[in-house]
């Protein structure tokens, strides 16, 4: 089978590519801005918001993996979001009927339902609060419009909470790095519940879709259960390392505060900070979706979400590093 990721340079693509280079049925391909640090070889320069490049790009493929997107909370001009996130759909979906490519596996995100959701399954009321979340819901738009004329199509929809895991530089292991150095701050109480998924188990599931889910309009939420909440987060990076992680808590309302003081900060001095007042509501958000329909679905994730943790802290704050490749994501 011919799969072309377009994004597989970044991090989840990269461990795509590692996983499906394994086997000998899978003829890859990757489409990307950047060059791949590990898979040069199957990677050629492009760009999903350049037409011509995906008409040339998408030639041969059986399979289309789209991880392109701009995501990070910060992209100036906002037009950037959905010149890529919608547009580089568009420009995809054209490309792939040029070619006669029927399958495609997208990568939208749970931001499309909003922050602090109880819980919410795929069915549930859409609600971006930003640029990021509202562009990837105008592009699941896109493709649901494109399936109604297209029946014989296979396409597949993915929304991943947040993704952590080795070599990975965003939230998540700026939370594990403040909490393992002992310069972690509680916001909140501690107890509302974070959603998160191990990239090892993100890539599997990925596999798992191309050799199984070859027909329809579907849609997964991906999450690695149970959820744990933040308190708990805390004692598993406590005992993975081995060490006391010494806990202070903060009211919401100085947490946020000091988040605003931040904005304004960041504002002055042109600068992207580490804290600010989207990453204090991220923070203390409750962030948990459902994932019984990838649960119902046969696929069985290679790791827990605490081994998945532990892999990633051994890799990062114990074992020795014999490169510096990182992959920065929010």
């Amino acid at each position: 089978m011919k799969v072309t990721l377009i994004g597989g340079s970044g991090f989840v693509g990269t461990r795509l590519l590692g996983l499906l280079k394994v086997s000998a049925q899978y003829d890859l391909r990757n489409l990307d801005l950047r060059q791949s640090h590990f898979f040069p070889e199957i990677t050629t320069i492009s760009d999903v918001r350049e037409q011509s490049l995906m008409d040339e790009g998408l030639q041969g493929a059986d399979c289309v993996v789209l991880l392109a997107a701009q995501h990070r909370d910060d992209v100036s001009p906002v037009s950037l979001y959905y010149d890529t996130n919608v547009g580089g759909v568009e420009n995809t979906l054209r490309a792939m009927e040029k070619n006669g490519v029927k399958r495609i596996i997208f990568f939208s995100s749970v931001a499309v339902y909003g922050l602090n959701k109880s819980n919410p399954d795929e069915n549930h009321e859409k609600d971006p609060f930003n640029h990021y979340g509202k562009s990837k819901w105008k592009a699941e738009q896109t493709l649901q419009k494109w399936y109604e004329t297209h029946l014989d199509w296979n396409i597949d929809i993915i929304r991943p909470t947040v993704i952590f895991g080795e070599r990975n530089r965003g939230n998540v292991y700026n939370l594990l790095r403040q909490i393992a150095g002992g310069r972690f701050v509680m916001v909140g109480k501690g107890d509302n519940k974070k959603s998160m998924a191990y990239v090892g188990n993100v890539v599997s599931f990925v596999q798992f879709m191309i050799d199984n889910v070859t027909t329809g309009y579907n849609v997964y939420n991906y999450v690695d259960k149970p959820d744990f909440t933040m308190n708990e987060l805390v004692s598993h990076v406590s005992q993975v390392l081995k060490k006391h992680i010494p806990t202070t808590h903060f009211p919401y309302w100085i947490g946020i505060t000091g988040g605003y003081c931040f904005d304004i900060l960041a504002f002055v001095m042109r600068k992207k900070l580490a804290v600010s007042s989207v990453r204090v509501k991220k923070f203390c958000a409750t962030t948990e979706f459902d994932a019984t329909k990838v649960l119902a679905s046969g696929f069985k994730a290679p790791y827990t979400l605490g081994e998945g943790l532990a892999r990633t802290l051994e890799f990062e704050f114990v074992s020795s590093r014999t490169d510096d490749i990182i992959f920065k994501t929010e």
